[in-house]
């Protein structure tokens, strides 16, 4: 033991008891107490080789003088084997040194040694992982030895190994993956960040724990800015999904939009010991998503909603107005003049003029009011709960706002205004395509009414009406042009004087209703031209004729010209001229044999484009024909400067020829002038021979009209070219 006076009360056979001082007890005293005085084996012996326990006892020279049978059924051996071995034998080699120069000496140089964990080395290789405490005593001789007790901690070590690993692969998998995690204790306060989610909040870890969670991990209402944490940190409640999103505000005053889930954490009987609460960083995505969103309703060149985006608002209007009783007001607003701007400065010019426009028109707007762009230079605007002579005033206010602006381009200040529908609309509406048809049509009213002003739907309206009635026209011509309900018809045009040339006509157009009736071009052309679809019809009537002429191109010597009318709105499309060219190039006919008619009208309004067309197709050798000559206040003043080979002399001064000496005097001055610039003459309406006499007398060329042909269909012209070259005709 110690070099203190202690002592160790051992039991003795019989009823008594002895004390004796175990630093000098001798052997025979040890048999003494524990038999009796009766010759024993030694007690020390008896001792280690009977105890329960794992236990070991080793000289001053650190060899073994006893061992418990438990510690030999832990390590394998047999008493035999182990007895008189030293103990270094039995520990793993890198701990033999150590043992030999340090723990022996510490041994036997103190009373006792407490919990040392050690290793012992099994029979089989294996080792066993050990706690010993030892005590220093004297054997019967009185010599010192150790004895130890040994624990076996071997599951307890493995356990705490398979933790420790646990909590490291933890803690690398928390530090490693790409959301935020924030532990939390029961009070709410901040156990543990990991990486991610100290980068977004801006608290390390060590800073952060103990804190309470609104600190930390700062939700904000983005209209209020008021924080939203504690709705998601009470531990106590279930995993709560946080909405599509919500906004982090970091400790450095970032802002990070992030979607968020927590969940309680609780124990093996159910108690909540905490919560953990999981992020992601989705800013980006979010960006992205309000951006495409963005693109997706509005306009890219403006900035404001588009179409699209004004017609599910106007949809979401009639609706509520339906439900709720509602008024509303829409502006249709349709800028005067805008071409005029992008033939001056390009197109470059016109967007400038409508990013400008807008700046002006939204002064009027209020918030929550819906502004878009619907077409070109068309413009929408929404007004909810407004007043009808307040929606008035503002449609007023913007005509004169867009009447009083100037457009500088190139140094010139350019006027333009804007014609405006406004409709009031309440439950009585049931479909927003039928509030914008009536809003469009008012604004077209607006401006047959002179433009630059605001025109109020009514539905008696005459104008609204005729609108309306273009706007059926137009449907009726698209499905007539998917069902191909169109014919070509000829009209004779006779030469005044036998010159013995070849046969003249002209190709007209009919539509085909579904009864197989037709349908004059007067009551369908206007709509075309007004709603942009007079090109699509003479793209049909270009291809059908020039197919025809290469099909027929045996009778080409018989015909002098075919003649094919074409509306402004091809005269000023490039892609049309490119179209018939195209099909010039690809067909085998004669080209010589076409004339194109185009109004005097048309050409004037697009006179550079009109240069341009008549070129390319009179170096194909294509004739041209100005029709309705005479119309316009400034005809003669182009004629020098338009290759033409014909004017066909507006109908308006044929009629009533015979009777009038103002329009025999018109005629014969326009006959006048075509022969001094070297061009033939068409009277087109001729319907009497009175009239014809005239003509004739006049030294117009040619006539046309009811009085020698009416109109058949375009396969009777082959056939009468047929005749007029056998002399039939």
């Amino acid at each position: 033991m110690g070099t203190d006076d202690r002592t160790q009360r051992l039991p003795a056979a019989g009823d008594h008891l002895r004390v004796v001082d175990s630093r000098e007890a001798t052997a025979d005293q040890w048999a003494e107490v524990v038999h009796g005085g009766e010759p024993a084996a030694p007690p020390s012996q008896w001792l280690c080789e009977s105890t329960p326990a794992i236990l070991h006892s080793i000289n001053s020279d650190g060899r073994l003088i006893h061992v418990s049978d438990p510690w030999l059924a832990k390590t394998g051996y047999a008493r035999h084997e182990v007895i008189g071995r030293a103990l270094t034998d039995f520990l793993p080699p890198t701990a033999r040194e150590h043992f030999t120069r340090t723990d022996i000496l510490e041994l036997f140089r103190v009373d006792r040694l407490a919990d040392v964990e050690r290793q012992l080395v099994c029979k089989d290789g294996t080792t066993t992982d050990v706690v010993v405490s030892a005590i220093r005593v004297r054997d019967e001789q009185g010599c010192l030895m150790s004895v130890s007790v040994l624990q076996d901690v071997t599951e307890r070590n493995r356990a705490q190994a398979a933790l420790v690993a646990e909590h490291e692969r933890l803690r690398v998998t928390l530090d490693s993956i790409g959301e935020g995690v924030i532990a939390l204790d029961r009070e709410r306060n901040v156990e543990y960040l990991n990486p991610v989610a100290q980068r977004l909040t801006g608290w390390s870890n060590e800073e952060a724990k103990g804190l309470p969670a609104d600190e930390v991990f700062r939700l904000v209402d983005d209209a209020t800015r008021l924080s939203t944490t504690s709705t998601l940190t009470a531990s106590t409640r279930p995993a709560i999904e946080v909405g599509d999103t919500a906004t982090l505000l970091a400790r450095d005053g970032q802002e990070y939009c992030i979607e968020c889930c927590v969940a309680p954490i609780k124990d093996t009987s159910g108690v909540a010991m905490g919560a953990v609460l999981v992020f992601r960083d989705v800013s980006e995505r979010v960006r992205l998503h309000r951006e495409v969103l963005h693109r997706a309703t509005h306009d890219a060149l403006t900035g404001i909603l588009n179409r699209d985006e004004f017609e599910r608002r106007l949809h979401a209007a009639v609706h509520n107005a339906g439900v709720s009783g509602g008024r509303y007001a829409l502006l249709y607003i349709d800028l005067d003049r805008f071409k005029l701007v992008n033939d001056a400065g390009g197109h470059a010019a016109g967007d400038r003029l409508l990013r400008q426009t807008v700046g002006l028109i939204g002064r009027f707007v209020l918030e929550g009011e819906t502004f878009a762009r619907l077409g070109g230079d068309e413009f929408g605007l929404l007004l909810e709960q407004r007043r009808a002579k307040d929606a008035q005033r503002i449609a007023e206010q913007i005509c004169q706002e867009l009447d009083a602006f100037r457009f500088c381009e190139g140094g010139r200040h350019l006027h333009i205004g804007a014609s405006i529908g406004l409709i009031l609309f309440d439950h009585c509406w049931n479909t927003a395509a039928s509030v914008l048809q009536a809003a469009d049509s008012a604004c077209y009213a607006a401006k047959a009414a002179g433009r630059n002003r605001a025109h109020i739907y009514t539905a008696s309206d005459e104008v609204i009406e005729s609108h309306r009635g273009d706007m059926q026209w137009a449907r009726r011509l698209e499905e007539a042009l998917d069902k191909g309900q169109f014919a070509l018809h000829w009209q004779r045009i006779v030469a005044l004087e036998d010159d013995g040339t070849a046969l003249h006509g002209e190709v007209l157009l009919r539509m085909v209703d579904d009864d197989g009736k037709l349908i004059s071009p007067g009551l369908f052309l206007p709509s075309a031209e007004r709603f942009q679809m007079a090109t699509r019809l003479d793209r049909w009537v270009v291809r059908e004729v020039f197919e025809l002429m290469a099909q027929h191109k045996h009778h080409s010597a018989c015909l002098a010209t075919v003649s094919v009318n074409l509306s402004g709105q091809s005269l000023s499309d490039r892609d049309f001229h490119r179209y018939v060219c195209d099909l010039l190039d690809c067909l085998d006919f004669d080209p010589h044999k076409l004339c194109f008619e185009i109004t005097e009208t048309a050409v004037i309004t697009n006179l550079t484009e009109a240069h341009g067309f008549f070129a390319s197709m009179r170096a194909r050798g294509v004739r041209f024909a100005l029709d309705d000559f005479g119309s316009g206040l400034s005809s003669f003043g182009y004629l020098k400067a338009l290759p033409v080979d014909y004017l066909k002399i507006d109908g308006q001064f044929i009629k009533g020829l015979a009777d009038d000496p103002v329009d025999q005097a018109t005629v014969r001055c326009i006959g006048e002038i075509a022969r001094a610039t070297g061009k033939r003459t068409i009277a087109e309406f001729v319907e009497t021979e009175a009239v014809e006499t005239i003509l004739q007398d006049i030294g117009i060329d040619f006539a046309q009209g009811y009085l020698r042909h009416r109109p058949a269909p375009i396969a009777n012209l082959f056939e009468a070219a047929r005749e007029f070259a056998a002399g039939e005709l």
